[in-house]
């Protein structure tokens, strides 16, 4: 059974997050979100889902400083200013954040990481997390913008039609 999934929450309300992670039996939420606050959607601030989590049986985690797609060293960056994944997966920081998530699916706790994007394909949890795990053998289950679980090779698929 997989243990490790990601969400995003995008225009979702927290009952509708709430009811996907509790329907695959989640027991964290790890915000991988570097600056974790939203102002199109307030609930998903960190205070508010620190206290969304706990009323739900959940328990959140903040992890975007060492999981974030938007680091604050200039070290993970190419000459035109994007962020180079491949240099922030060989990052301490990442990781660090990595083995923690390996450890809880080697102890076989469910946990999901959340971002802001609904679609996994236009995440850094798909395109740099679940290709990271990927390489170590674990297969991060994305929940889709429709509800639906999908693999990491969906996800990727989905990047590149099919593509090397």
């Amino acid at each position: 059974m997989a243990v490790l999934y990601s969400i995003g929450y995008g225009n979702r309300s927290w009952d509708e997050v709430r009811r996907l992670l509790c329907a695959r039996g989640s027991e964290f939420l790890i915000d991988v979100r570097s600056n974790p606050f939203s102002k199109f959607n307030p609930s998903f601030g960190r205070d508010s889902l620190v206290e969304l989590c706990k009323k739900s049986g959940i328990r959140y985690v903040f992890m975007g400083d060492t999981l974030g797609g938007k680091p604050i060293s200039n070290d993970h960056f190419d000459i035109d200013g994007k962020v180079d994944y491949m240099r922030l997966a060989d990052g301490v920081e990442f990781q660090s954040g990595l083995s923690r998530l390996v450890a809880a699916n080697n102890k076989g706790i469910c946990v999901c990481v959340m971002c802001s994007e609904l679609r996994p394909q236009d995440c850094h949890r798909c395109k740099l997390i679940g290709s990271e795990l990927k390489e170590l053998g674990i297969d991060m289950i994305h929940i889709d913008e429709t509800g639906v679980d999908i693999s990491q090779d969906e996800a990727i698929y989905r990047i590149t039609g099919g593509q090397d």
